[in-house]
Formats: C-alpha cells, structure tokens, sequence
C-alpha cells in the first residue's frame, strides 16, 4: 500500500484559494451575509429553506429503448424519487434519426433514444405528466424535444399550464464544454430565444433553460470559471430576450440554473453562497429587475462524474455522499446523486438505489434540513464566499471587457481557459500534488483487489434494430405529405429572420415529423457549425 505522501506547506483549492491555516473573529468579511429568503440571498432563496419544502430527488436516468427508461423511470418513483430526469442518446442530441448512417452504433448508448411522439408516448406511458415535474436533459434539439412533450400533453388532454419541469436548453455551453452543438452561433441562439419566448407565454410553470455550468466544469474548469462562464452565458440569454422586448421580471422567475459539485467541501459549500449572491446583484444592479424571484438563483446539482475511479469504485459512494452534502449545504433546489459504477458502465439498479438513498438519508437522518445555511456564520465557508465572489465578479469583469460570451465563443477564448485549467489540474494529480484516493494514492494492486470489482449493467446491442424498425412503421403509419408540408413550414419560417420557429415545429410534430426531418430542414437553411 501506498503512503499518503509527504506533507505540503501550501494547502489550496482546486480554484487556487490559498487556505490559511486559521479563520477567526478578526478574518475580514463583506458583511453580506444577509438573511435567507432575502436579497442578496447568500443563506438561501427560501426564509425556511427545507424545513418547508425538501429538495427535489431527480435522478439522472436514460438508455436504449424508450420502453426500457420508462421502466427506470416508475422504478425510481416507486423508490421515492421526486422528480424526473431524462438523459437522452447522442443521435437525439445531434438530430438524427435511428436510421440515418451517422447514428449507426450509437442508438440508446449514453440515454434513450426519442426522434418522434410515438417516443414520447411511450417513454412516459403511466407517468402523470401534471404530477411529476420532469427535467429534458437536451440543447441542440431542445425545441423539438420539448414539442414532443408538448404535443404529448394536448394528446392526453393535460393543460399546459400543469407541466412542471425543466428544459435545459443551454446551446452556449455546448460550444465551450461538451460540443454536441449543430448550428453556427447566431442560429443557435435564435432558436433558444425563441423556445423561451413561447414557453413564458404558454407554459407558464416550466422552466425553458437551465444554464449549466456542470458542463464546464466537467470539462476541466474550475469552480471559479464554472460560475463565471455560466453567468456570461447568462447574460447573453438575458440581453438577447430583453432585445426582443421580454420584461425582465417575467423571465427571471423562470431562469433556472445547474452546477456540479466536486470533492473540495469547503470550496464547493462557499461557491454556492456566492454564486447566489453574485447573480442576485447581477439581476438587481445590471438588469434592473425588482422581483425577488427574479434576483433568486434556483439550481439544480450534480455530483461530478469526472471524480468518480474505475480504481477501487465502491469508494464512489462516499465521494458521492461528501458531495451531495456539500449541496446541500450550499442550498440546492434540486439534486442528482451519481451511482458509484458510472466511471465502468451503466448504474445497475442496485447502485441507482444506493445513489437516490444517498440523498434520502442526508435529508431524513442526517439533521441538515433542519436548519437554514448551517454553515453560515463559520468564519473559513463565509472567508472562502468573500473570495469566490470577488474572483467571480473579476472574471465576468474580463469576459465582459473581451467582447462578452458571443464573440469570445467565436475566439474560443473560454475553451482555451477550460483547457488549461483541466491540463493544471491532471498535472496536480500526476504529480501527487493533489491526492486521488486509489488513483495516485493509497493503491492496493494493479487490480485494485475484490474492491475494485463490481458488477455492471449494459445495453443490449439488438436496441438499435429495433428502434429503426419502429421508425420506419412509424413513417408508413402517417400521412406522409401533411408531415412534409409541416416540416417545409418550418423551413420557411426559418428563412425569416423574426417569426418564432418554435409554433411551426410544435405543428410539425404533431403532424408525426420525426426529429431528424425537422433538423434536416432545419440543417438546410442554418448550415452547420464545424470547429476550426
């Protein structure tokens, strides 16, 4: 067995704050600690936080048929989940359907695979859609995704007013963290804007983006750029709706937001406070909205697969434990608990289990809902808020000054920032600078030993013949030139530069288009966006 290493002489965060070795009464703080429920909300959105209302179990979940996530899904509610969350294969994410050669090999591999309203049907079959709120995990396609949902609803005769959840919708940080992006820039955006437009008009209790930082952050940034680069993109989406003449307190209630959380509990713990307090003045003093609700950073977190170990994977569970405490400290509207065998395979129900447990034990065992912001007042989390704050608001000062997120994702300045910050980081744990249980510490073998084995669930291969089959009764089923006509409805539309697109896709699939028609017509008139 390893050693644990020497001792260091500096201890810092994985954003660069250098901890001292004490705080106290003489540390130096802002003072704007301030009370939960109130701006600028640095102890919480809410005056009672969970002693009034818990936060929201939504487990990640999707893989092959939609017949076989639906089956995960009603699993997951019968173990006392609270809300839903749909992960969604590569080819849904890009726009393609099953059969188009692009997709071959990646049908229902990383999420479950929807291209029509037959799909959606059956990836809810005996879910109440006015019940149970449901996150769209999806960017690029997030329009027809949500149409499907949408159509699905009128289908069932649910009003639309009832649908609860969340959209993600967040095509900015696909250009700078994950690159699952199918539009230039300026497109893209038009598209977003326009599913938020119609969705503060018609679905009143859902929200359409959740601007995501858990991207950026796995894809190498620290907590600082997580935060700061997500609220760049944040501002873009908000001028962009303020340009098209939306009032800032009708779409900042509805503004949702989604970051990771990493092992560092202190950093992580301070980064939620400020993060809050951050946007509530970005809102306030920047945009002029005087709605408390508006000034409020909702969010939803995901512990951070990027810190989950093929070696010695049972330790997992307690990186995720640590993490979704920390969460919850931080005062989470909603949480994901990652299963402790993501870093080999897909979660087999028995670590999906443990991972939502994870959650239900923090909140009805553990104490910490019973009190608001319990950290709060602690001089090293309120020292470390300071700081993250101050480091937040420099950075967005220097993304401003550079032109703002639009033209510095043109540059691939933030992707260059993202990349340096994750070659630091790799070059900390190689050279043990940073210790990784199990990884460059603390080994037992090169097998890791019985520790290290688990059991892994996987999706069956004949899922993709089966979806293509499906797609193609599915086309021989409809009326053929309706759909057609519907999808050159959208076309058309897009050619335009003011009408909002996302009425004429809604009436597309309702027409039984499929999702890869509507982004083929779509693809025709925006072209595509390639990296340099």
């Amino acid at each position: 067995m390893n050693a644990p290493g020497a001792q260091v002489s500096r201890f810092v965060t994985p954003s660069g704050v250098e901890l001292q070795r004490y705080y106290g009464p003489e540390t130096p703080t802002t003072g704007e600690i301030g009370t939960a429920g109130e701006y600028p909300f640095t102890r919480g959105i809410q005056k009672t936080m969970y002693r009034g209302r818990l936060w929201t179990m939504r487990q990640y979940a999707g893989f092959g048929l939609a017949k076989q996530t639906n089956a995960r899904f009603r699993w997951l509610l019968e173990q006392g989940q609270t809300g839903l969350s749909t992960a969604f294969d590569l080819p849904t994410q890009i726009g393609l359907d099953a059969d188009d050669p692009k997709a071959k090999g990646e049908v229902g591999r990383v999420g479950v695979h929807v291209a029509t309203i037959d799909d959606m049907e059956e990836l809810f079959a005996g879910i109440p859609l006015d019940q149970v709120s449901t996150s769209l995990t999806i960017n690029a396609t997030a329009s027809v995704l949500l149409a499907f949902y949408v159509a699905l609803a009128r289908r069932r005769g649910v009003a639309l007013a009832a649908l609860k959840g969340t959209l993600q919708n967040d095509i900015l940080k696909e250009f700078i963290a994950r690159g699952t992006q199918v539009f230039p820039v300026a497109p893209s955006m038009r598209l977003c804007a326009d599913v938020m437009e119609w969705s503060f008009a018609n679905v009143p209790q859902f929200h359409p983006i959740s601007i995501s930082g858990y991207h950026i952050r796995e894809a190498g940034s620290d907590a600082v750029q997580e935060v700061a680069f997500t609220f760049a993109n944040a501002r873009a989406y908000v001028s962009e709706l303020k340009r098209r003449g939306v009032d800032i307190d009708a779409m900042g209630p509805k503004l949702a937001f989604f970051f990771g959380c990493h092992s560092h509990f202190l950093e992580e713990i301070a980064k939620f406070r400020a993060a809050r307090r951050v946007w509530a003045r970005i809102m306030k003093e920047d945009f002029g909205a005087k709605d408390p609700k508006s000034q409020a950073l909702r969010f939803h977190v995901q512990t951070c697969g990027s810190t989950l170990t093929s070696q010695q994977p049972m330790n997992n569970a307690m990186r995720v434990a640590w993490q979704a405490l920390a969460a919850v400290l931080g005062g989470a509207q909603s949480l994901h608990t990652n299963s402790y065998d993501e870093a080999l395979a897909l979660p087999t129900e028995e670590s999906a289990r443990l991972a939502l447990r994870t959650q239900q034990i923090l909140a009805h065992e553990t104490g910490v809902a019973s009190t608001v912001d319990p950290t709060g007042g602690a001089w090293a989390v309120e020292a470390l808020t300071d700081e993250l704050d101050r480091r937040i608001v420099e950075t967005l000062k220097r993304l401003g000054a550079g032109g703002g997120m639009l033209k510095l994702i043109e540059e691939e300045v933030p992707q260059r920032e993202i990349q340096e910050s994750a070659y630091r980081y790799q070059q900390d744990v190689e050279t043990g600078r940073r210790k990784i249980v199990g990884v460059n510490t603390l080994k037992l073998g090169s097998d890791d030993g019985p520790v290290g084995r688990v059991s892994a669930a996987s999706v069956k291969s004949a899922g993709e013949a089966d979806q293509v089959r499906k797609l193609k009764a599915f086309r021989r089923s409809r009326d053929a030139k309706a759909s057609a006509a519907a999808v050159r409805r959208v076309a058309d539309a897009a050619r335009g530069p003011k009408e909002n697109l996302f009425p004429h896709i809604l009436n597309a699939v309702e027409a039984r288009a499929t999702l890869g028609e509507v982004f083929g017509a779509l693809r025709e008139v925006f072209g595509e966006h390639h990296v340099r």
